[in-house]
């Protein structure tokens, strides 16, 4: 009997990234479940004792710490956060690395921010030290950092952190156990004729009408924000599952090729590094506004921006620092490294290379963005 083709995507994974939500690490907000993170680390020594190597992105450190703290509402106050994950990372760590301990795995805490992705040496170093981990057999517990985070500059959630720590890492693939089963064409509880999505493309639009907003008081995310999240980690070609949390066996079964949840496929070949952490950046200096020729020449050719094809320029950036391009609508069509800073870039803005060095006092690229260098985003 031939393999279904999704049946074999899990099984051929070597590297596995596991997301574990709020609701489920501390069983709707009753305090660490030790229990249920137990059985999620005796499946994954037995993931790295079968050869692969596997990262856990564990949210709860702030549920934990509102427990700890003897808080019954989470605060809104954004130091009052910060203390209460600060406190409950404590916790989740010290139950991860006795449950793991207890299978015989060792363990490492790495807490990441945006700034630790958006820069390009901290990227590598981040990158670097997983990579290292995952060699000597340990299995890395990731958060975010949020003790020295604020709105502006936070991931968001930690769907969106599984997946570009799957990119980083070049996963193949990402599991995000939820208190759902996985994904349904509407909303189970409010239609019932809502269907079940067994398998389906990474990205597909439609995908992103069947999923609902946040369903959980506990934690930020929801059904919409994990098919965002499959979508972002099938950029390096790593596909995505949905399941439930609490299924017997869930990471072991579906290594085994057994179709748990929703598996959503990526479509897309692993991209350039340098691509993808272009493509992973969540906030950005600056951006430069294009008209429609330099639209199809971009999105439509796989061309270089040239900067007779810019404008406007937005924010203040420089050489080097990634920049969104958008379209006439405002529409971000791609991103990539600027050749020239915001103030030059405002300089040259409409003009030819020609005139570069009249205006700029030397010459330089001839494009503001180089196709090299440049990833397009839809």
């Amino acid at each position: 009997m031939q393999d279904k083709p999704g049946s074999t995507v899990l099984r051929n994974a070597r590297r596995i990234v596991v997301k574990v939500g709020s609701s489920l690490v501390t069983n709707e907000g009753r305090g660490l479940d030790a229990t249920a993170i137990g059985q999620w680390c005796e499946q994954l020594a037995a993931l790295v004792k079968d050869g692969r190597e596997v990262i856990m992105v564990s949210s709860g450190a702030i549920a934990e710490g509102m427990k700890r703290l003897n808080w019954g509402t989470r605060p809104k106050a954004i130091h009052e956060l910060q203390a209460a994950a600060a406190v409950g990372q404590m916790g989740l760590v010290q139950v991860y690395e006795t449950k793991l301990r207890e299978n015989g795995i060792g363990s490492a805490q790495v807490l990441l921010t945006h700034a630790d992705l958006a820069d390009r040496e901290r990227y590598i170093n981040a990158r670097s030290t997983l990579l290292a981990l995952l060699q000597l057999g340990v299995v890395p517990v990731i958060n975010e950092n949020d003790t020295v985070v604020n709105d502006e500059i936070k991931f968001g959630d930690n769907d969106t952190l599984g997946a570009l720590v799957a990119n980083l890492v070049e996963a193949d693939a990402l599991v995000i156990l939820t208190d759902q089963k996985g994904l349904y064409t509407a909303d189970p509880r409010k239609d019932p004729a809502a269907q079940f999505v067994h398998e389906a493309k990474a990205g597909d639009p439609a995908l992103e009408t069947m999923a609902g907003g946040a369903g959980s008081s506990i934690g930020k995310g929801g059904m919409i924000t994990k098919i965002l999240a499959a979508k972002r980690a099938a950029g390096s070609g790593a596909s995505t599952v949905i399941a439930w949390g609490r299924e017997p066996q869930a990471l072991i079964r579906l290594v085994q090729g057994e179709p748990i949840g929703t598996l959503l496929v990526a479509q897309t070949q692993k991209l350039q590094a340098r691509k993808q952490w272009m493509a992973d950046h969540l906030q950005m200096r600056g951006s430069v506004t294009v008209d429609a020729g330099a639209v199809v020449k971009v999105q439509g050719e796989g061309k270089s921006l040239l900067p007779i094809g810019m404008t406007a320029v937005q924010g203040e950036f420089s050489r080097g620092d990634v920049i969104a391009i958008r379209s006439p609508e405002g529409t971000e069509i791609a991103r990539g490294l600027a050749n020239y800073s915001s103030a030059e870039a405002r300089l040259i803005c409409r003009k030819a290379s020609t005139e570069f060095e009249r205006l700029l006092g030397y010459t330089g690229e001839p494009e503001m963005v180089h196709r090299t260098n440049l990833v397009l985003t839809r």
